[in-house]
């Protein structure tokens, strides 16, 4: 019988190497027993152990050992074992990030889209935005979905405000960035897909519009009467690939390291 191996993490904890693992359930559960009984000895506090979808056999027996699931995503299911009473576990990831933009033309007309499925009845006008990719920086993504929205390219100026809500989809919560970007282009090509209507919208128009949420409307009028905050880059910490981050222009000096 193969033993399994596995690596220390910086919290007494272990991560089990998936690829030590026999792929017979049986064995699989004879390699398990033995381990458990060395890491409670060993003092380990918590075992981690991902699967990809070609060892879903495995999973019953983990779960019949004491592990639990922690999170799952498209290929993979992660679980644990708390070996210690009380010992930390960090949980998955609680939150949707997503971003949008405030883009004037002139500064006298907003672009703003009404989408196609919606929950309320009546047509809402709001601005374009949607969630962040994967990896993806918030700046980048306010201007890929305005792209992607209403065909119009755009170039980041500041971050203005965010949005925290709790009780979004699955249950989860949802941070929201609305940014302030500059139009590079000005014919709009709208997404057939998810958008019903783009357009450039007289800005005092919008603020007083039946169907604009109060929400967008106070954005849109933080976007108009503030600066915002600016992304940079800070030497020495992380890069700019890996890292943004935003501060107000008179304050970057003094923070940049």
């Amino acid at each position: 019988m193969n033993e399994i191996k596995v690596e220390p993490n910086q919290f007494g904890g272990i991560i089990i190497e998936a690829e030590s693992l026999a792929s017979n359930p049986g064995e699989f559960r004879r390699q398990l027993k033995s381990s458990i009984e060395s890491w409670r000895g060993d003092g380990v506090k918590v075992a981690w152990l991902l699967l990809d979808r070609h060892q879903i056999t495995l999973v019953p027996v983990a779960v019949e050992e004491g592990f639990d699931f922690h999170h799952t995503e498209s290929q993979s299911l992660q679980l644990t074992l708390r070996l210690v009473d009380g010992a930390f576990i960090p949980p998955f990831a609680t939150h949707y990030i997503g971003a949008g933009g405030v883009v004037l033309k002139d500064d006298a007309y907003l672009l703003v889209v009404a989408e196609r499925y919606r929950s309320r009845g009546r047509r809402h006008y709001k601005l374009p935005g949607g969630a962040l990719h994967p990896g993806e920086h918030i700046a980048d993504a306010a201007s890929r979905e305005i792209l992607e929205e209403t065909g119009i390219k755009t170039q980041f100026i500041s971050l203005n405000c965010f949005r925290h809500w709790h009780g979004y989809r699955y249950g989860k919560s949802d941070i929201y960035f609305v940014c302030r970007l500059k139009a590079l282009t000005f014919e709009i090509t709208h997404q057939e897909e998810e958008i019903e209507e783009c357009l450039w919208m007289p800005v005092d128009e919008y603020l007083n519009h039946p169907n604009v949420h109060i929400f967008n409307r106070n954005v849109v009028k933080a976007a108009l009467s503030g600066q915002g905050i600016t992304s940079i880059h800070i030497d020495g910490y992380g890069t700019p690939e890996t890292h943004e981050f935003f501060m107000p222009a008179d304050r970057q000096d003094a923070k940049r390291e």
